[in-house]
């Protein structure tokens, strides 16, 4: 039986294609390591125009959505390893590194990158001791930042059940300075929808479900057609649409229609 492995491909700017990493490039070298070495490529991930050093406050920027559907697929399909030109494609700083290390080992996964055939996430460096323990200081230090900054006023408008702010949840909408939430009528549609197929489809897979929303016309709020990482989000946020709140340790019934 072949092994398991995966690509990932990635372009920041355009001068990165000028010196020979464009996707085409990258994603022919990955093939040909993978049919030389007979190895069984399941599927080539891929960001364009994204930075390898970006991190948000939960590790890993959001925006690289192709990184983010291969970290979630590594534990599903058993992969041992992820297949780069190089890992300056998965990373270009010392915190997206150990950060995204932490994710593939949790799963045994290793990095194989081409052009350099010796490396090994498995191989540490003393660098990386320092780097982790910085990062177990930062964790700490923002969580105690973010509790302080955490206003009585807002904490006691989550405790009534209202929208204190920050990202709004698909299927929902705000107006400007107000912060209340209102159902967007046609995402809602959408949200229904998924857990209807959830409802009566529980064996099919996310990517699926999302195949599924695409088949119909469905998109999501860019206008871009679903990915297993979007329709997960939506799942997990069950409590919400069904009208419960929940703001840090917070949970009440909320001020916002339920959708579900």
């Amino acid at each position: 039986m072949k092994e398991k492995v995966v690509g990932y491909v990635r372009v920041s700017t355009e001068g990165q294609v000028r010196e020979g990493y464009s996707l085409a490039y990258q994603v022919e070298e990955i093939e040909r390591y993978c049919d030389e070495s007979k190895l069984q490529l399941l599927h080539i991930y891929e960001d364009r125009g994204l930075s390898g050093a970006t991190v948000d406050e939960d590790g890993l920027t959001m925006e690289r959505e192709g990184l983010q559907e291969l970290l979630a697929d590594i534990e599903y399909h058993q992969v041992s390893q992820v297949i780069v030109l190089n890992t300056s494609r998965l990373w270009r700083s010392d915190m997206a590194k150990v950060l995204i290390q932490r994710e593939l080992k949790k799963y045994n996964a290793d990095v194989k990158a081409i052009e350099q055939p010796n490396y090994s996430i498995y191989t540490h460096e003393p660098n990386d001791f320092l780097v982790n323990g910085m990062l177990e200081l930062l964790d700490q230090c923002q969580r105690l930042e973010i509790a302080l900054k955490l206003s009585r006023g807002r904490k006691k408008k989550a405790e009534q059940g209202g929208y204190a702010g920050g990202g709004v949840m698909f299927g929902y909408t705000v107006q400007k300075g107000r912060k209340v939430l209102e159902v967007d009528t046609e995402k809602a549609i959408v949200v229904r929808r998924l857990f209807e197929l959830r409802h009566f489809f529980k064996h099919w897979s996310l990517s699926q479900l999302a195949e599924q929303l695409n088949m119909e016309g469905h998109r999501t709020e860019k206008g871009k057609r679903f990915t297993k990482v979007q329709v997960k989000r939506i799942l997990d946020r069950e409590s919400f649409y069904r009208g419960i709140y929940t703001y840090g340790q917070i949970q009440a019934n909320g001020q916002h229609p339920a959708i579900i």
